[in-house]
C-alpha cells in the first residue's frame, strides 16, 4: 500500500485543476481559506485540531507511479495534467491558529497562498482531518470542563475507523484528556497509554479470583481490576484480599453509576482500601460525567461519545477562495460566494483576541487586510490583544515546532492557556451562542 496522501481527495480538486491548466489560470496566486460559519451543536467556543496532522499529510502529498496509472486508466484528467502532477510539490505558504486553539465563527482558521492548482488540491485533505480532529476536541474539552480536574481516559478505538481511531486519540489528548488506550497513538504521536484488563480476562479463569491474581502477579496491586463482571460488592470484596488495601484501582463499566460509585467507595474504605481509586467507563458523555460530579468517580474513561464528537460528529469548517492575483499585478482581488445562507468576507485577515484588564477574553476580532503584505496577519494594535495567527508553513517548508509529539504536545499546553483565558460562560454544557463575539473589522 501507498503512504501518499495524493488520493485523499475528491475528484472534481483535480478536474478543476485540468481545467485550469488548460486555459492559464492554474497559476494565478490565490488565497484559500478554512473557517466555521457556525458552532456545530450550539456550543460557547471551539479548539483547533489537526493541524500537526495536517501539516505532516501535505509532506506526503505526491503522486506516484501507483496513484499516476490509475488516474491514467480511469480518465481522470489528461496527459499534461498528469505531468504536473507527477511532478506536484506543495511550494506556497500556510497561516492559521496554532494547534490547540480557542475559535469562533469565522475565526480565519487557515489561510493558504499558492497558485490555484497547489491551493486547490489541499482542500479536501485538509477539511478531512480539521473537520474531524477539531469535531473530537470540541467534545473532549467539554468532557474536561465537566470532570473538573480529574483524569480522562480516551478509550474509543473500537467505536471508530482505525485511521480514525488514532487521530481521534490525537485529539482528545489536545483537548485535555491524559492518556489513551490506543497504542499506535502512543507512538506515533507520544500520547501516554493506559489499560490492563477486559471482562474476557475474567471469563478466561475458572473464578474472578484466579484472574484478579493473575493480573495482580503480573502488573502488581497497583494495577486496576475489573470487579462488574458478576457481582460487584462481591468483586470489590475479592479484589481487595487479593491485591491489598494498595489496590491501585477499580473499574465499574455498567450500573446506575452514581448510586454504585458510592457504595463502593463505601465499601473500599471499610475494607481498609481507602486510597484506592474509582474508575468508571460507562457509555460516557459530558453529560453524564457532570451529573456524576457530586460522586466519589476518580477519573473517567470515554468511548463512542468522544469519538463521534458528541452529537456533533463535523466541525462544520470550509475551505474557501477569499482572493486572487492577476499575473501581472501585486494587488490581491478579494472574492466571495453569496449563496443564501452561505456568505463568506473575501480577503487576506488577521486576527486577535481583544482582552480585558484582567487579561480575560472580551472579543475576537478578525481585520480584512486587503494587499497588505502577509506578515500584518500576525500583528497586534497593542497589548489588549494577543495574536492568533501565525505562519505554519513558508515556502512549502513547515515549521517543524508544531508537527510530531513535541507538536502534539505544545498544542495540548496552548489549549490550556487559551481556555484559561476565556470568561466562565464558556464552561457552560446547555445550547446557547458563542461566548465571544466576531467581530470583522
Amino acid at each position: 500500500m501507498s503512504t501518499s496522501t495524493a488520493l485523499h481527495t475528491d475528484r472534481y480538486e483535480l478536474t478543476m485543476i485540468d481545467a485550469a491548466l488548460r486555459d492559464g489560470t492554474a497559476h494565478r496566486r490565490c488565497l484559500f481559506e478554512v473557517f466555521a460559519r457556525r458552532l456545530p451543536g450550539a456550543r460557547r467556543y471551539g479548539i483547533v485540531a489537526g493541524t500537526g496532522r495536517l501539516l505532516s499529510l501535505i509532506a506526503d502529498l505526491r503522486f506516484g507511479d501507483r496513484e499516476l496509472e490509475w488516474l491514467r486508466a480511469e480518465r481522470v484528467v489528461s496527459e499534461r495534467t498528469l505531468d504536473w502532477l507527477a511532478d506536484y510539490r506543495f511550494s506556497g505558504s500556510i497561516d492559521g491558529y496554532r494547534e490547540g486553539e480557542v475559535y469562533f465563527p469565522n475565526s480565519p482558521l487557515l489561510t493558504v497562498e499558492a497558485s490555484f492548482a497547489e491551493g486547490v488540491l489541499l482542500e479536501t485533505l485538509a477539511l478531512s482531518v480539521l473537520n474531524f480532529d477539531s469535531a473530537v476536541a470540541n467534545a473532549a474539552t467539554r468532557m474536561v470542563t465537566a470532570a473538573a480536574g480529574r483524569p480522562l481516559a480516551e478509550m474509543g478505538s473500537r467505536r471508530a475507523n482505525e485511521e480514525a481511531a488514532i487521530a481521534a486519540s490525537r485529539a482528545a489528548y489536545i483537548a485535555g484528556f491524559g492518556a489513551t488506550s490506543n497504542l499506535e497513538a502512543g507512538l506515533r504521536w507520544g500520547v501516554p497509554t493506559m489499560g490492563t484488563a477486559a471482562h474476557a480476562f475474567t471469563l478466561l479463569h475458572d473464578s474472578e479470583e484466579e484472574a484478579f491474581r493473575a493480573q495482580v502477579d503480573a502488573l502488581g496491586p497497583s494495577t486496576t481490576l475489573l470487579v462488574d463482571t458478576y457481582d460487584v460488592q462481591k468483586g470489590v470484596e475479592t479484589a481487595v484480599r487479593v491485591a491489598g488495601t494498595e489496590l491501585g484501582a477499580v473499574r465499574l463499566d455498567s450500573g446506575d453509576l452514581p448510586v454504585l460509585v458510592s457504595e463502593v467507595r463505601q465499601q473500599l474504605d471499610a475494607l481498609g482500601a481507602r486510597n484506592t481509586k474509582i474508575t468508571v467507563t460507562n457509555d460516557l458523555d459530558e453529560f453524564t460525567i457532570a451529573a456524576l460530579s457530586p460522586s466519589p468517580v476518580d477519573s473517567f474513561g470515554v468511548g463512542t461519545s468522544l469519538v463521534t464528537g458528541s452529537g456533533s460528529p463535523a466541525a462544520s469548517m470550509v475551505y474557501k477562495l477569499v482572493a486572487r492575483r492577476d499575473d501581472d499585478s501585486e494587488e490581491w482581488t478579494p472574492v466571495a460566494k453569496a449563496s443564501a445562507g452561505k456568505v463568506s468576507r473575501g480577503g487576506r485577515k488577521g486576527a486577535v483576541r481583544r482582552l480585558d484588564a484582567a487579561g480575560k477574553a472580551s472579543a475576537e476580532v478578525v481585520r480584512v487586510l486587503g494587499s497588505e503584505p502577509r506578515e500584518r496577519a500576525f500583528e497586534t494594535r497593542d497589548a489588549s490583544e494577543r495574536g492568533l495567527i501565525v505562519p505554519l508553513v513558508t515556502d512549502g517548508v513547515a515549521d517543524e515546532r508544531y508537527l510530531g509529539a513535541d507538536g502534539t504536545r505544545a498544542a495540548r499546553a496552548h489549549r490550556e492557556t487559551a481556555v484559561a483565558e476565556l470568561p466562565l460562560g464558556a464552561l457552560r454544557l446547555s445550547r446557547g451562542e458563542p461566548v465571544l463575539e466576531t467581530i470583522l473589522e
